[in-house]
């Protein structure tokens, strides 16, 4: 790896923190940059979840503050989410590679639709469903669903996280957003373990993203509420179908 390839990657990370820190999507950074470098997309797939795990850790520290009084949310939804995934990294590991080369760039595309669609999403089921102080159903089985989803492809898992709590609870955004931060390292951290012992990551690429994102997330989780979440949308979306007409061009 030469030094200009490490420090992109390092960027990546340090950007990727600071954007699942806020909102979610860190991967529409991350990702792009690894296949863009040459890493075949179940690599680059494995070796990010596991470098992204620190850096969803601590932006949930950060949030601690918010954090405070959420315990039995967090034992609830974090139970759902640690499930969902174990499933969604057996079935990244398990499946013949064909298929996550083959679904992933539409699961990008729906990524980068949901981000654009969230604000009116929430707004939407909320006019049909007014919020609770637990989440009723449907939040444990979103957990489960978002948990899975990030188990086997970790782009968007905050932005879905973040649009069921808002759209189930009643609560503070704040707070909402911390609890989409605990809920999303349970599943980035539970992911990393399963690809650590049945996968082959890049370790360095690994440790790249991994640093990065530990000051990526500290640093989104404090200063990253000044951001225009419009611009932010934006620039996801940019990247998001960047990588994914890269995978398309790449199966042609």
């Amino acid at each position: 790896m030469e030094l200009w390839e490490a420090l992109a990657i390092l960027l990546a990370g340090v950007a990727a923190g600071g954007i699942n820190a806020i909102a979610g999507s860190g991967t529409l950074f991350t990702f792009p940059v690894l296949l863009a470098l040459g890493y075949p997309p179940i690599t680059a797939t494995v070796s990010n979840s596991i470098g992204l795990a620190p850096g969803t850790l601590s932006g949930t520290i950060a949030y601690r503050r918010e954090l405070a009084g959420q315990k039995s949310r967090l034992i609830r939804f974090g139970t759902m989410s640690f499930f969902g995934a174990m499933t969604g990294a057996m079935l990244l590991i398990y499946l013949p590679s064909g298929v996550f080369e083959s679904v992933v760039p539409f699961m990008i595309g729906g990524a980068c639709v949901l981000i654009i669609l969230q604000p009116r999403i929430t707004k939407w089921v909320r006019a049909r469903r007014p919020a609770s102080k637990n989440g009723g159903v449907l939040m444990p089985l979103g957990a489960y669903g978002a948990g899975t989803y990030g188990g086997y492809f970790a782009a968007a898992q905050g932005i879905i996280l973040v649009s069921l709590l808002g759209a189930t609870l009643d609560d503070d955004l704040q707070r909402l957003n911390a609890l989409k931060n605990a809920l999303a390292t349970i599943a980035n951290c539970t992911a990393a373990v399963f690809y650590i012992v049945l996968a082959s990551p890049a370790w360095p690429v690994v440790g790249l993203i991994a640093a990065g994102t530990i000051v990526g997330g500290y640093l989104g989780a404090n200063w990253g509420r000044k951001l225009s979440p419009t611009a932010l949308r934006m620039v996801l979306v940019v990247v998001g179908l960047t990588a994914a007409v890269q995978l398309l061009m790449g199966r042609i």
